[in-house]
């Protein structure tokens, strides 16, 4: 078993797939606790949703889906936030929307078009090992901008999370950086599609959020509890796919479901306990 896991960890498509997945576990779970904090956690599944449309469309129009995505996926993101404003649309119906009617574009013109030569199943199930210097490169430069500009504007970030009001009041430009938190979780998302899948993408931002909610208590040590906890998920998920021969993103996906189920009743205890 170790040696099979060495010799993996020697090829060249493992080696991409553990830096990309980690780059973007590690930026998900940062901006999931925001997200969730906010009530707007399945912003994910509705963008990796519109991210899948995009891709179709891009293939059907033989254009580099990345390139084709990125674009569209920060409009939705923008979309989105401006719809959760609306009184007459909630966040909820309004991602419910836009994801159902992306995912049914895609179907139809995957179905329709004799042009498509892109692996689509990669991007709605995620295809880790696939992953090209090309891919490595792009993903790299967004992660690493992700991650910086979430701890350049942490403090804003946290304000704006608990007491928008409050950061209005003091001066803060809060829709600024609602628009910054969308924009984050939009890239996230485009380099996460081809790792985990339009399907669970959404996963990424939810569970290391959640499962550390369960252990600690101030915002601080949640996401760092949660940027911990999203690589070690996703370290555990990707050896043990390589071990077993199982798809790594839903692998990922049942080690982070272990993890919450854990936390929450690592909880139950100390609760009892206090």
């Amino acid at each position: 078993m170790a040696d099979l896991l060495i010799s993996s960890f020697h090829q060249a498509f493992v080696q991409r797939a553990l830096i990309v997945g980690l780059l973007v576990t590690l930026s998900a779970s940062l901006l999931g606790t925001s997200l969730v904090l906010k009530r707007f956690s399945m912003i994910g599944d509705g963008l990796s949703h519109v991210g899948f449309g995009a891709v179709s469309i891009a293939a059907a129009l033989n254009i580099a889906p990345l390139k084709f995505s990125i674009p569209v996926i920060v409009v939705t993101a923008f979309l989105l936030l401006k719809l959760n404003k609306n009184n007459k649309i909630n966040g909820d119906a309004a991602i419910a929307l836009i994801s159902s009617s992306s995912l049914a574009i895609g179907v139809f013109i995957n179905s329709v078009s004799t042009n498509i030569k892109s692996d689509l199943n990669g991007y709605m199930f995620g295809s880790i090992f696939a992953i090209k210097n090309e891919d490595l490169v792009i993903s790299i430069i967004l992660s690493v901008i992700v991650i910086a500009l979430f701890i350049l504007f942490y403090n804003k970030v946290f304000l704006i999370t608990f007491d928008e009001s409050f950061a209005k009041a003091t001066g803060i430009n809060s829709d600024f950086y609602n628009m910054l938190i969308a924009f984050l979780t939009a890239i996230t998302v485009v380099i996460g599609m081809r790792l985990m899948g339009a399907l669970l993408m959404s996963s990424l931002l939810i569970f290391p959020a959640l499962t550390s909610m369960h252990i600690c208590k101030s915002f601080k040590s949640v996401v760092v509890t949660s940027a911990v906890l999203s690589s070690v998920c996703f370290i555990s998920g990707l050896c043990l796919s390589v071990i077993f021969d199982t798809p790594a993103g839903s692998t990922v996906v049942i080690i982070n479901l272990i993890m919450f189920i854990a936390s929450y009743f690592l909880g139950k205890l100390k609760i009892t306990s206090a």
